[in-house]
């Protein structure tokens, strides 16, 4: 597990003297957040031969200096453990902790969608997804059942009009579909998106200032009440009031949510046993 196939292991030599012995570690955290990714560390945990004591649970709040997960095992194991489990836990519990201060910075007023989790790596897009959601997002920009239509489905569906009649017959389904006011003025498309069924118009252009067309257009239908608008692009922390002022009622957080920084711990050897 030194990471070199066919090379030796130095710390076969290094712990040579300790074997037999057994090492007490606990990983603790160096800033207050809100902690993800505890099952996944606790099985990785097990699976390296330790035994695993978890202090906290997912979504848990929890303070600078608090011990997350207590360790036994021989000195390589907890050496292994140092490689690997503080970055289960650290990048989700960053990402769960940015997504919490947006939620309670939503007040209620907004629907806060964690769409984060698409630009994550193939290998880390579950993590970034569970830790989006245990920050307390959603992960769905309507309730089940929805069909969601992004720019690129009504790209290549030809256009708003051709996009919404594909899915037409899906009367079940709420219909979700991307404005980019690349066929008309943001106000005609809304009006089209609204004459043609969707339930969800998402201004997906990063600009605010677009959702007001966006919210005319629903008014002059007269059904401003029963639609939904939602934003997306370069929402930041300080962002919401404006949007909520705008007409806003849920947004989509994205790269603000990926590009959180971890959440600061450490492991520390807290006793050594014969």
């Amino acid at each position: 597990m030194n990471g070199i196939p066919g090379v030796p292991d130095i710390r076969d030599e290094i712990f040579r003297g300790l074997a037999g012995r057994k090492v007490v570690a606990e990983i603790e955290a160096d800033e207050p957040g809100v902690l993800a990714g505890v099952a996944e560390a606790a099985e990785r945990g097990r699976g390296l031969g330790l035994e695993v004591e978890t202090k906290f649970e997912d979504g848990d709040s929890i303070d600078a200096g608090d011990v997350l997960l207590r360790l036994r095992g021989d000195a390589k194991q907890i050496t292994f453990a140092e490689e690997t489990l503080i970055g289960l836990l650290a990048k989700p519990s960053g990402i769960a902790t940015a997504t919490r201060q947006l939620v309670e910075e939503a007040r209620g007023r907004l629907r806060v969608v964690g769409g984060a989790w698409k630009k994550a790596h193939p290998e880390t897009k579950a993590s970034v997804r569970h830790a989006v959601t245990v920050g307390g997002a959603t992960g769905r920009m309507a309730e089940h059942p929805m069909v969601y239509l992004d720019k690129n489905y009504v790209r290549m569906l030809g256009g708003l009009r051709g996009a919404l009649e594909a899915v037409a017959h899906l009367e079940d389904h709420g219909k979700v579909v991307q404005l980019m006011g690349e066929e008309a003025s943001l106000f005609e498309e809304a009006k089209l998106a609204v004459e043609l069924g969707a339930t969800t118009v998402f201004v997906d252009t990063g600009v605010p200032a677009d959702i007001k067309p966006v919210v005319e257009a629903l008014e002059s239908l007269g059904v401003r009440e029963r639609m939904k608008v939602a934003f997306a692009g370069g929402v930041q922390h300080g962002d919401l009031d404006l949007l909520v002022r705008l007409g806003a009622d849920a947004l989509c957080i994205g790269r603000s949510i990926v590009d959180a920084p971890l959440l600061d711990m450490r492991l520390r050897v807290v006793e050594m046993l014969s």
